[in-house]
This record gives structure tokens, sequence and C-alpha cells, in this order.
């Protein structure tokens, strides 16, 4: 029985460790079934004033940037923009795309210019409305950061943040996160597959957990490097929890077994 409650110390420990963690400063917390505010005001590439509930009127997919990033958003963002190109689904029909900048002193100039980069990129036709880029105050950006669980942290003029694109529905409704794969000699990728998946369950008002629990878990944000780097201290620590439950669930078999036998 000591080491019964031995282990059940050691996972209640983890618990609470697992707790803090999600308590974090640079990074995303998940936040699937929760709502953003649709009432909140942006101004969009073109400086005009726009509602997000006007924006979100289809199966949306919304990521956190910042224009002038010199790390890893505009490889995040050519990569959609290379998913658009791939994918059978068309943008402003199945739907839209929404960029957000993090930064508040970013203006519509600069929204301006990156969107008519990643445009050159595209090979469909699209219309210019399906994908917004859109800058605001910070209480605004803020909030709706918060909303999605988009952590970030101002590093004088630039920005720690993770990177990832989240796919919202009609009703403003968080239905999943995808978080697009990398690699050192291709970068960031995204599967057409899991694309298509994404917007048709979202579009269906399904809530989807996908493998970025797994990504999380196992992968830390290196904001010096700008990626995932593998945290062995999470998966060396998952690895013993696991042996001890399954250490704990023969133990409580095979000890009433023991006692029968003692008793005959």
């Amino acid at each position: 029985m000591k080491i019964f409650f031995v282990s059940i110390i050691i996972l209640v420990f983890a618990f609470n460790t697992n707790a803090d963690d999600k308590k974090i400063e640079v990074g995303i917390d998940e936040q699937l079934g929760k709502t953003i505010p649709l009432q909140e005001y942006f101004v969009d590439e073109n400086g005009n004033k726009v509602q997000l509930k006007d924006l979100f009127t289809k199966p949306t997919i919304l990521s956190f940037v910042y224009y002038n990033c010199p790390g890893i958003c505009s490889p995040l963002l050519m990569e959609f923009a290379d998913i658009i190109n791939k994918s059978d689904l068309v943008a402003g029909v199945d739907y839209n795309v929404v960029s957000i900048s993090m930064n508040e002193l970013e203006t519509p100039k600069d929204a301006l210019e990156r969107k008519q980069t990643f445009f050159k990129t595209l090979d469909k036709n699209i219309p210019p409305e399906s994908w917004k880029f859109l800058t605001g105050d910070s209480a605004t950006i803020k909030k709706v950061a918060d909303a999605v669980g988009f952590h970030f942290k101002r590093n004088g003029k630039d920005f720690l943040h993770a990177g990832a694109f989240i796919f919202i529905d009609n009703n403003g409704k968080i239905c999943r996160y995808l978080f697009p794969s990398y690699s050192e000699k291709r970068g960031f990728g995204i599967l057409p597959f899991d694309f298509k998946m994404s917007v048709i369950e979202t579009s269906e008002g399904k809530i989807s957990p996908t493998m970025a629990k797994v990504l999380q878990f196992c992968f830390s944000y290196d904001p010096e490097g700008q990626t995932y780097v593998l945290n062995f201290t999470r998966i060396f620590g998952a690895g013993i929890l696991i042996i001890i439950g399954i250490f704990v669930i023969v133990y409580l078999r095979v000890k009433p077994k023991k006692d029968f036998i003692k008793a005959r």
C-alpha cells in the first residue's frame, strides 16, 4: 500500500505542475468550444473600420502575426498562401481568412504591403475580401488574442510568439487549432487533407482536438530560435507517469489474488 500512496502523491504533484504550465507567458492555450468577441472593431488593409462579425460569415481561419516580423510570420503566411493554391476548397466561397497584427503600432499601410506580397504568390484568383489583414489598438488585440489563448510578449521592437492557424465558425466558436509541421530543410508545412478536414468540420460546428495537444506537450517554443524544440523534461516525466500508472494497475490487480490465495 505504501507504493500505491507514493504513486498517488506523484500523480497529484504532476497534475498540479501541468496546471501551472498552463499559465504560459508565450505560447498557445487552446480554448476549444469558446467564442471570440465578434463585436470588436479593427481597421483593415484599406483603412476601413470593420467589425469581426462581418468577416466571420463562414468558416474562418484566424492567425496572429505582425507584418514586419523578422521571424516565423512571413514563412507561416507564405505556407498558407501555398495551401490556398493546393486546396480544392476556394477562399471566399468555402472559407475566409483573417490575419491580425499583434503589433498595435503597425498601420493599414503595413497590412496592405504584406497582403500584396502574399497575393502575388497565389495561382488562384480569389476575392480580395476573402483574406483580410487587420490592425488595431493594443486593448482590442489583447482581448481577441486572450479569447483564443494566443499569448505573446513584446521584446523591444519585436515579439515573442508561437504560430498556429485557428479555425472559427460563423458564430465565433473556436473549433480547431492547426499547428504547421516544421523541418530545417522544408520549413513550415500544412497537409491539404488536414486543412480541408479542418474547414469542413468547422463548417459543421464540430470541435476537433488535434495533435496540437501532443505538439504542445512534447515541444516548447524557442523564442530565440523562433521554432519548436523537443522538451525532453516533459517527455521523460510523461514516460515515468505512464510506467507508474501501469505499475499501480498491475499491483491493484495482483494483490487481491494473493490475499485470496492466503485466505484459502
